[in-house]
């Protein structure tokens, strides 16, 4: 009996248990310990940051990074639509409103645009923008070489999150050093995982002690419990600090392998009539993190549903992409500089397996389902 084929399961082995087994070994079980220090230093020097602040999820980076960034009630934050809920929620948690601008649709990620058109017409209206948040798409850094000018001038901060990218360059600088203050996620589906988990990253020495005290409870420095402020729960714990730390040891080789598994659907698709590669030009410097396909309906003959469908019936995941901001029912009340681009990205497009843990019999199996619809067998 097969097993299911996920779309980015976790890939870990030997390396990462014996991480965590010296974790458990050295007595630091609790929040904290040498493992959270040392992957927080190690993850700075990889995304080219002077501090990182080691978390329970990305989303609570998210969260501190637009506090310290001073989102609050009264203000706005633009959010790029094309992204996953829980940017849009961080703004919400602030008590910031959230603005929505539409993609690019080569990249899907924020149209340069149309954020400056959001920028003017929200200065024109004297509306407080407390943040631009940008979102490196599926592992493909926004283009800050654009964005990060138009946020300049306007005096707007940037957080750029880069929940997706860990490993990404954008100009030869890597994800995560890009804006004011940039966010890392180690979700068990990411590039690479803590199991739950996630990093602030910033310059700024006063923004990241504020964000890990904001991170621990704010508990001030005296014997007892003392809070002046409101905190929260958001340290990540010295054992899963450690099986991040094994993952990033072979954060390169993984994607090596998510790479190889893009190339195999760059060769399965080739030929198809109204299928491409999402974001294949300029790949280059992407960590691959999920790769997608785009389908033309009125060229193929068949919908990215159906073949999403064929996939599910040998037991292999498969995802739309992310549903636009602006249409999801808890946001669309929400304001939004909108062109139709991630309306399109998300009827045509469809993720495929992507995971560095696939092997070529499970890609075998890929293939084999989407057979006749790729060869335009109805």
């Amino acid at each position: 009996m097969t097993s299911r084929i996920h779309l980015s399961a976790p890939d870990v082995g030997a390396v990462e248990e014996a991480f965590v087994l010296d974790a458990i070994r050295s007595g630091w079980i609790a929040p904290l310990g040498p493992h959270v220090d040392a992957f927080e230093t190690e993850l700075a020097e990889r995304a080219g940051r002077r501090h990182a602040v080691a978390l329970s999820s990305g989303t609570a980076a998210l969260h501190l990074g637009l506090l310290g960034l001073g989102a609050a009630p009264g203000a706005v934050v633009i959010v790029p639509t094309m992204t996953f809920v829980a940017t849009a929620n961080a703004v919400a948690y602030t008590g910031a409103s959230p603005v929505f601008v539409d993609s690019d649709p080569h990249t899907g990620n924020l149209d340069p645009q149309l954020l400056q058109d959001s920028l003017t017409q929200l200065s024109s209206e004297r509306v407080p923008v407390a943040a631009v948040v940008t979102v490196d798409l599926l592992g493909r850094c926004a283009d800050y070489d654009a964005l990060l000018p138009i946020c300049a001038r306007a005096g707007v901060p940037v957080l750029a999150d880069a929940a997706e990218a860990l490993g990404a360059r954008h100009a030869g600088l890597p994800a995560g050093s890009f804006g004011d203050c940039a966010v890392l996620s180690f979700n068990g589906n990411k590039i690479m995982t803590t199991s739950g988990g996630g990093a602030l990253l910033t310059d700024d020495a006063r923004f990241a002690a504020r964000a890990r005290y904001l991170s621990t409870q704010a508990r001030q420095p005296v014997a007892h419990y003392e809070h002046t402020e409101v905190g929260y729960n958001y340290r990540l714990s010295n054992l899963l600090a450690a099986l991040g730390r094994g993952q990033l040891s072979r954060l390169d080789a993984m994607i090596d392998r998510r790479r190889a598994v893009r190339e195999r659907y760059v060769e399965m698709i080739a030929g198809a009539p109204g299928v491409e590669i999402f974001q294949r030009e300029g790949d280059e410097s992407d960590n691959c993190w999920l790769t997608a396909i785009l389908v033309d309906s009125d060229v193929s003959g068949w919908h990215a549903a159906d073949l999403a469908k064929a996939l599910d019936a040998a037991d292999i995941e498969a995802r739309p992409l992310w549903k636009p901001m602006h249409r999801q029912p808890v946001y669309r009340a929400a304001r939004a500089f909108v062109s139709g681009a991630a309306d399109t990205l998300f009827e045509r497009g469809l993720t495929l397996p992507s995971g560095s843990a696939l092997g070529p019999s499970d890609l075998d199996r890929v293939q084999d389902a989407t057979g006749d619809l790729l060869a335009g067998v109805a």
